[in-house]
Order: structure tokens, then sequence, then C-alpha cells
């Protein structure tokens, strides 16, 4: 049987989150996509594009526009017994609907996947991501949630999979649409970003955070993000936070200043390619994962570094 990737779209384009799913998906056999929205001819197309991928399944309806979790799931479902496995890439959607399915189904999830090992086991990590847990699973449909950073991208092209239109489930009525708040930004969204910026508590206010961090950043098109302990303070928005009980990155720069390096900002951001950290405590635990490290004084390390670009 093939394994399914529930696709995040904006109806127009596929999300890369899907990209990184569907990598994940080869290994365990054929990869179908499902595309559950309305007037989503456009993601449709894209995924039928994308290397490896050897059928589309679109699923085109009003009661799928908003993304409710309960009617993406019913659409799940109604489809669900043609596949072995189901996956969804581990961000806020694919969290919210994937229980809902293994719920019904019966079956266990298995959440936050970094490795398939086989068709039925599956490396995840557990206690901050100080530990690899390998996890096998008898049941006959998987429900995966993918963390995204532990597999590459598929490639957007290459790919001439078949678009099969289905029948779009109703409105199970459960839930309403009320509005959608968005925060927008020119900075590239952290979970995308190429390179990133991250700054911590030892900035000491909202300003300095924009005075000192905001400058490198715009200044390297990357994006800006914080620990939790310079979100909890007050200094940066809740949308910027990395790390256990934030957003898990992995871009190709990670900048960390002023961030001591807590076992749970480390486990949203280890997995980045060429880590750097800036601190003038030289036992600062974020050194142990650096790439290169500089101990110094960030209110003058980072406007020269600025500087010089």
């Amino acid at each position: 049987m093939a394994a399914l990737v529930i696709a995040e779209h904006d109806h127009a384009s596929l999300k890369a989150s899907t990209l990184n799913t569907v990598t994940a998906a080869l290994a365990c056999g054929e990869v179908h996509v499902l595309v559950a929205g309305a007037d989503a001819q456009g993601a449709a197309k894209e995924a039928a594009q994308v290397a490896g991928v050897a059928k589309v399944i679109l699923a085109d309806s009003a009661s799928l526009a908003d993304h409710l979790a309960e009617n993406v799931a019913a659409q799940v479902l109604a489809i669900a017994p043609n596949y072995s496995h189901i996956l969804f890439p581990a961000t806020a959607n694919g969290k919210n609907v994937a229980p809902r399915v293994a719920a019904r189904l019966d079956v266990a999830q298995i959440s936050d996947i970094t490795k398939v090992v086989s068709a039925d086991t599956f490396e995840r990590s557990i206690y901050a991501g100080n530990a690899i847990a390998t996890v096998q699973s008898s049941d006959a449909t998987k429900v995966i949630t993918v963390r995204t950073t532990g597999f590459d991208a598929a490639a957007k092209e290459g790919g001439s999979a078949s678009v099969e239109n289905v029948s779009g489930v109703a409105d199970t009525g459960k839930s309403t649409f009320v509005g959608r708040e968005v925060t927008k930004s020119e900075r590239p969204e952290l979970t995308a970003a190429k390179i990133i910026v991250s700054g911590g508590r030892a900035l000491g206010s909202s300003e300095k955070f924009q005075e000192v961090m905001a400058p490198l950043a715009d200044k390297l098109g990357a994006g800006l993000a914080a620990s939790r302990a310079a979100v909890d303070a007050g200094y940066a928005p809740n949308d910027w936070q990395v790390g256990q009980t934030g957003k898990i990155v992995a871009p190709q720069l990670y900048i960390a200043a002023g961030i001591s390096g807590a076992i749970q900002h480390l486990a949203g951001m280890k997995d980045s390619k060429v880590i750097v950290a800036i601190n003038k405590d030289p036992e600062a635990p974020i050194f142990s994962v650096a790439d290169y490290g500089l101990e110094a004084d960030l209110f003058s390390a980072i406007p020269e570094l600025a500087a010089y670009l």
C-alpha cells in the first residue's frame, strides 16, 4: 500500500513543510499527496510536480476553505483505508488534525519522527533531544507527524504525477471559522529561513532587542528569533520563539547572541548547519553545540559585525 502525505498549503501553492514530509514518506513506499482545500488547483498542480510523488488527490470543497481540523480529518478518513501510512508535517495544523485521525482509526500516533528506519520503525527525539527513541508499530495504518528539520526537502520539480479529483466532505458542523489574525513581516518565516539571528534575555529590553539585533538580521536577510526567556520577559513576540516549546528550525546559519543554551532552546535549533554563538560567559552551554564561538559582549560584537557586512 501507499503512503499519504497531507499537504500544507494556502490553496494557491504548497508550504515548504510538505516537501520535507514527502521525503519522509518516500522511505515508506509509493507517495500520494492529499490537497484538501477550496479552489486549490494551484497547490495540486504544484504538488504534482514534486519529485517522487506518484499521485495527487484534490479534494476541493467550501468546507475545507479554512482548514478546520474536524473537516480536514474527515476528508483524510474518507480515503484512509487505501493507505498504510498517513503522514502530516509536525506543524500547528498537522498536530491539530493527526490525533483526530489516529483516534478515529483506533491506532497510536507516532509523533515528531526524525528518521524512517523501515516501514514500521521510526526514530523520534525525547527528553528535549537528549535521547533518541526507536519506535516500532504493528498498527495496520501508521499515523505519523514528521519533524520537518529531520528530512531534506523534496525537489519542487521533476515529478509528473496525475491529479485525481475526489468529492470534498460536507461540513461536520463541529467548529466554525471566526477569523484569522496573521502576523505580517518582510523577514522570512523562521521555519523556512536560511539564516536566523536569535537573541536572548541578556538584551535587557524590547528596545535593545530591536536596536541591536534587527540591523544584523536586515543586512543578512535573516529571520529574527528569540529564546523563551526573552519572549517571557516581553522582549520579543511569541511567534519568534525557538525551542522545545517554540519553533523547531534548521537554517544554514544560526547566530545566537546572549543565549546561554538551555536544553529547551538547543532542542529547537541544534540541527542548524552552522551555529555561531556570541556570549560573554565562557561557560555558557551554547558553546558546546556552536561551530564558531565568540566570547564577547553582544552589545559591541553585534553592531561591529553588522558594520562589516
